[in-house]
């Protein structure tokens, strides 16, 4: 197959030495030299090209670029300085899974493009994210060693506040209190609520501060840390977005990689996840589409495990047989651990509680609930009033038992139960008032 590939190389010196190699090699064209960031989007958009080639220090590249041109199926080859191991990490933090020596021969950046072509498959896939990819270093050696990766944990739940901060903060506190080291993420686009749960003073939303250091290619594990504020013993939270109009700062491309790190400096990861899974916004767009809610189908989708929280009432009952179906629909294949929230016998009638509403989700949506959590509002409003987990605030209530089951349960699936550490990370400031 000839490959049609465009190039957009800073170094003028690089551009004509590649390019004079292509013209030598068999089944390569040059369709076009870009100058800039802008000239190889719209080259790329046009369709002519199956490949392209960057150089590391192209003004402007970054994870949301590399990410649109996987998606539109043209494979991404990165071209570095020899020996620049940074400007190596920059690129395959920036989603660059193939990278080259400017003084590789033209026949092994065809190789590089071939295979990164292939790679792709016929409709194009997202870039590669997370340090677990086992790509070829630019001499051709494997970049890094397989890391042991933590869980990833994503609290998903339809419309309707059924609780699911509630049970992502009660997840991951009964987590690290069982000695494990454990971020919460607050990636609730329509405006994120663990900061005010736990009395947090975050104005800068560590998860988007992340999502923008990822989506330039300067996020490393050390800089992740950083940004997660310790709460509690083992526990870190990455705060989200408290105002819904800030969606546009957690990029799903740039989401997936600091959730993928995230996963190397701790044993589970605990993502508060949006309701909204929506994805019609290419129905309005010409070109790609912004997704509000890419972060939160990026995280179910990432996911090990999907807990689906539902509230205990006819009306909650309603939105989560829904919402389960929503939910098969954008994450394939997903089976998820359905939690009842808030049960109470006056909200489900006469007879045992959990009973009708096993039968219910059963006969709707073939499903058996794997957890009931009580309604235990003065222990839920008492660890709100002291901004503490519930955990912390009343442990023997009969909500922080069912959570604390339901965590021994998530956890106890076939999990990696090692306690992770943070080596060489800082640690942040504890701001809670």
């Amino acid at each position: 197959m000839t490959l049609s590939v465009i190039t957009a190389i800073a170094d003028p010196r690089w551009e004509a030495d590649l390019v004079a190699g292509f013209a030598r090699a068999d089944g390569v064209t040059v369709v076009r030299r870009c100058v800039d960031v802008a000239d190889l989007v719209a080259t790329a958009s046009a369709g002519i090209a199956t490949g392209v080639v960057v150089s590391a220090d192209l003004r402007r590249l970054d994870r949301d670029i590399v990410t649109r041109l996987d998606l539109m199926g043209v494979a991404v080859v990165g071209m570095l300085r020899p020996d620049d191991s940074e400007a190596e990490q920059t690129l395959r933090r920036l989603g660059v899974a193939h990278v080259v020596s400017a003084d590789a021969p033209a026949e092994e950046v065809v190789h590089r493009l071939r295979s990164a072509l292939d790679a792709l498959g016929p409709a194009g896939q997202p870039a590669p994210v997370g340090p677990a990819d086992a790509t070829a270093s630019a001499g051709g050696e494997p970049a890094e060693p397989a890391l042991d990766l933590g869980r990833l944990v994503a609290v998903w739940g339809p419309t309707g506040a059924p609780g699911r901060t509630t049970v992502a903060i009660g997840l991951a506190a009964e987590m690290a209190a069982a000695g494990h080291e454990v971020v919460l993420v607050d990636a609730d686009v329509y405006g994120g609520t663990i900061a005010p749960a736990l009395g947090v003073v975050d104005d800068g939303a560590g998860f988007a501060s992340a999502c923008r250091l990822a989506n330039s290619g300067r996020l490393d594990a050390p800089a992740l840390a950083g940004l997660a504020l310790g709460i509690a013993r083992r526990l870190r939270v990455l705060t989200g977005i408290a105002r819904a109009d800030r969606w546009d700062e957690v990029r799903p491309s740039a989401a997936a990689a600091v959730l993928a790190l995230a996963r190397t400096i701790a044993a589970y990861v605990v993502v508060d996840c949006g309701f909204c899974l929506e994805e019609d916004e290419e129905l309005s767009y010409d070109t790609v589409a912004p997704r509000r809610n890419g972060a939160t189908v990026t995280a179910l989708r990432a996911a090990d495990t999907v807990v689906a929280v539902g509230a205990a009432d006819p009306i909650g009952l309603q939105r989560l047989v829904r919402g389960l179906s929503e939910l098969a629909e954008a994450v394939p294949g997903v089976e998820p651990v359905v939690v009842v929230n808030r049960v109470r016998p006056r909200a489900a009638g006469p007879g045992d509680p959990k009973a009708q509403i096993t039968d219910a989700l059963r006969q709707f949506a073939s499903v058996t609930p794997a957890a009931f959590i009580p309604l235990d509002q003065p222990a839920l409003d008492k660890a709100v009033l002291q901004a503490r987990t519930l955990t912390e605030a009343a442990p023997a209530s009969p909500a922080r038992q069912a959570l604390a089951d339901l965590a021994a349960t998530v956890s106890g699936s076939g999990v990696n139960r090692r306690s992770a550490t943070l080596a060489g990370a800082r640690r942040p400031w504890r701001r809670r008032g």
